[in-house]
């Protein structure tokens, strides 16, 4: 406050110097400085400091996994987590439904197309953990939104995998492994109609069966992009190119365009029938930044936000170096999605062989604060407390200063409307 009264100071003085001599104006300018900062000093030092805002909402997520997790595998187990999150003022959770091949609910259509209607884990056979999660969730007021974890991927010795070999793609050199880790992995084709359609019906059997909130995907949903040279994707390029095939380089600038473009009008038709089932659905997603998503996932979702087929954007920003996460938030693309749609980010509370330090993410939160972006969510809820260096007790207190209140959901459609 004084530095801003100082400078307004400054200015009035400049200006008036061109009608007053200096001398007239010296010592008033010297009186009404000395009298406020006798006011500022007299305060309490607290009453200086800008302090952080409370936000008034703010989402305050977390992403909930089968993977190197068990906390969906026990019924109590589940709902012990779900209150405790609630007791530390969390607001939204997103629960995988599409992981391994195989849906975490049972799924008519997946045992119609599969084989199986649910995950053969042991800790999930006769139970519905979607609607165990919907149900105490709710209770707890907080939001749920499914996450389709793997969209168009899969195992490669998936029952999925292995029952429709016509589904999958491949890379230019005829192989269809891409290599996520140690685990070998194939993709669905996502520009063949019957792979669009086994997609969308899971996604339509969630939206219509249970009492969620929204739905979330992430650049899963799309493709990386050494894919797409399979028979079926080939021909349909050159039908679209006078018979010219596609470029051996998967980096191709008209090549990478073609396939996002691709995506991108599925995204519309599921987004079309997302709204047709289930209105107030939330449409998420939840990718990497633009340019990575874009280059290697052929996931376009900056052109998605501009023609309003998603509503809520979490964007993952998994970097330890505080200089590089800042930049992230800061690309041109970002800010103008936060000036169309509810835009928060996602930050890594760890993996499974990565501790990442409480500072760090107290830190991170702050930076998205200070910019008022729509809110923050955690990847993942293991690594919240129970898979860290640090000790739970600790991790816990860390988030209860990070949320010491609760706060209400952001109602992510209020204001919303398309780009025209």
């Amino acid at each position: 406050m004084m530095k801003r009264f100082v400078e307004w100071c400054v200015e009035f003085y400049s200006w008036w110097n061109i009608r007053k001599s200096r001398k007239s104006l010296l010592f008033p300018v010297i009186v009404i400085l000395s009298v406020v900062a006798t006011m500022m000093l007299s305060f309490p030092l607290n009453a200086q400091i800008n302090l952080p805002r409370k936000p008034a909402s703010e989402l305050r997520g977390v992403w909930l996994t089968n993977i190197d997790s068990d906390v969906l595998f026990e019924r109590d187990r589940l709902k012990g987590s779900l209150q405790r999150l609630e007791q530390l003022n969390f607001n939204t959770i997103y629960p995988a439904v599409w992981n391994w091949g195989y849906t975490l609910y049972p799924s008519k259509v997946a045992a119609k197309v599969i084989g199986r209607s649910l995950d053969p884990t042991p800790g999930l056979q006769g139970r519905d953990i979607l609607k165990e999660i919907v149900d105490v969730g709710h209770q707890k007021g907080l939001t749920v939104i499914p996450w389709f974890e793997f969209g168009f991927m899969a195992p490669a010795d998936s029952l999925l995998a292995k029952n429709r070999p016509q589904w999958l793609t491949s890379k230019s050199n005829g192989t269809r492994i891409v290599k996520e880790g140690p685990h070998n992995r194939v993709w669905l084709n996502p520009f063949r109609p019957e792979v669009q359609q086994f997609i969308q019906d899971l996604i339509v059997e969630i939206v219509r069966n249970y009492n969620i909130d929204g739905i979330q995907f992430d650049d899963h949903f799309s493709l990386p992009s050494e894919l797409g040279y399979d028979a079926y994707t080939v021909a349909l390029y050159k039908k679209e190119h006078r018979g010219q095939a596609p470029s051996k380089d998967s980096q191709d600038p008209e090549w990478v365009r073609w396939r996002a473009n691709k995506i991108t009008e599925f995204m519309k038709r599921v987004f079309k029938t997302i709204k047709a089932t289930k209105k107030d659905c939330l449409v998420s997603v939840a990718p990497n930044p633009q340019r990575f998503s874009y280059d290697f996932f052929l996931a376009d979702w900056q052109k998605w936000e501009r023609l309003g087929i998603i509503e809520d954007l979490v964007l993952q920003v998994y970097r330890d170096d505080l200089n590089v996460f800042m930049s992230e938030l800061e690309y041109p693309e970002v800010k103008v999605a936060k000036s169309h749609i509810p835009v928060s980010v996602g930050i890594m509370a760890g993996l499974k062989k990565k501790s990442v330090a409480m500072q760090q993410i107290q830190t991170q939160v702050q930076k998205v604060r200070d910019r008022n972006f729509a809110g923050v969510s955690f990847f993942f809820y293991e690594t919240l407390w129970n898979m860290s260096k640090e000790k739970p007790q600790e991790r816990q207190i860390g988030f209860q200063k990070i949320f010491p209140t609760p706060v209400t959901y952001p109602n992510l459609l209020a204001g919303w409307k398309p780009f025209s």
